[in-house]
């Protein structure tokens, strides 16, 4: 995601800390979590204390017919904080691969039930990855078409609204048979440019694909560990999906991993004593064990330090933020749309990014859309510095 011919150099940061970036003597402000994964701050001590005395023991092996205690405790306490319908965790490396996983687990298990359906139901302006499935679910647009030919058919539909509601239904009764599985970035879209739509319509739009018997796939790689205020969007929006996708905050931030959960039914489609019936998907650093403690400890922290309380703290700011603005939060997610071209090449896009560095602010605009999405231990002082610096954006674009 980053253009050389344009000649723009890169910073280098030489360390971390807390909700910031240090680059020789620099202190920036990292506003968007470096691109939404940390979340308790850069270098939790907790975090980093764990990893330390990990990589003493073991650092990785195969997962295939070997296992290890760190991946057993992560599975257990993540088994613990989502929903009941999700009894079984596989783990891969990022939130494309989780997604993959996802995908490849419904299709499969609709093979395995006897009633194969091979197309898969999302919704326009989606993201969920780079990798190929991930971008097919994806909606279509500049990340996904130099390889349009490639991919393969989705149905995409427009976001959930109660006036869609009517038109969905009449879609799936026509042609429900065909789709594995509706995948959804719950309540918020991120890639899209925070693009936010209503609860009760979601909830609409998963009772109908229950009843016909679509899988639901919940990609939580942003929206996951208190973005949206809660700890899933789904628990926000009661939702109930059969699969879903983590990753992003899953370490807070710390080491890349991916997780798919899956509920029984799917685990149990794969489940034989033929060894040709089991769910054909590998990573060679699958649940790697470090990766799996410093998930483990960010799960901690956040009854350690009250991570609930700070999350609650930080979506009255931006809720305020959002009204001083015109824009739209949800949880500790601030969005607003600027006065200029649309799209995600926007040429405003570096010089806004460039003004906002110039005054030790990382930000990232989507667009014509600013994003703010900070680290939850981020300070109301650095909040409202942000704040103030977006309003020199608007002014000057």
């Amino acid at each position: 995601m980053t253009q050389h011919g344009l000649g723009v150099d890169e910073i280098h940061v030489t360390r971390a800390e807390g909700a910031y970036l240090y680059a020789g003597e620099r202190r920036i402000i990292d506003a968007i979590s470096s691109w939404w994964v940390v979340t308790h701050g850069h270098c939790h001590p907790r975090i980093v204390e764990a990893v330390r005395d990990q990589a003493g023991e073991l650092s990785q092996i195969i997962f295939a017919g070997l296992t290890h205690e760190p991946a057993k405790k992560l599975a257990a306490a993540l088994l613990e904080i989502t929903d009941p319908h999700l009894r079984h965790v596989f783990y891969s490396d990022s939130g494309s691969t989780a997604v993959e996983v996802a995908i490849k687990m419904a299709v499969g298990a609709h093979k395995a039930w006897g009633r194969p359906r091979y197309k898969v139901l999302a919704l326009e302006g989606g993201y969920h990855g780079d990798t190929f499935g991930a971008m097919s679910a994806g909606g279509r647009g500049v990340f996904t078409s130099p390889y349009e030919p490639m991919l393969f058919e989705t149905v995409h539909v427009p976001l959930p609204s109660a006036k869609g509601l009517a038109d969905f239904k009449a879609l799936i009764d026509t042609r429900g048979h065909e789709f594995a599985a509706f995948i959804f970035e719950p309540l918020v879209q991120g890639s899209a440019g925070m693009r936010m739509y209503d609860a009760g319509a979601l909830r609409g739009y998963a009772d109908i694909c229950r009843d016909a018997e679509i899988l639901l796939i919940a990609d939580e790689v942003m929206t996951g560990f208190g973005r949206t205020g809660a700890m899933f969007a789904c628990d926000k929006a009661d939702v109930t999906p059969d699969l879903m996708c983590l990753s992003k905050g899953l370490t807070g931030g710390f080491l890349p991993m991916g997780v798919t959960l899956a509920s029984a039914d799917i685990y149990g489609a794969f489940y034989s004593d033929n060894r040709g019936d089991m769910f054909m998907h590998s990573t060679s650093f699958t649940a790697n064990p470090l990766a799996c403690v410093a998930a483990f400890a960010a799960l901690q922290i956040w009854d350690e330090e009250d991570t609930q309380g700070k999350i609650d703290q930080i979506s009255v700011w931006q809720a305020a933020a959002a009204r001083r603005f015109g824009g739209r939060s949800i949880g500790t997610i601030l969005a607003l749309d600027i006065s200029a071209e649309d799209g995600y090449l926007s040429k405003v896009v570096p010089r806004m990014m460039a003004m906002a560095l110039e005054r030790d602010v990382l930000l990232r605009p989507i667009g014509n859309v600013i994003y703010v999405l900070p680290p939850y231990c981020v300070s109301r002082q650095d909040l409202e510095k942000t704040y103030d610096v977006i309003a020199h954006l608007v002014s000057k674009i």
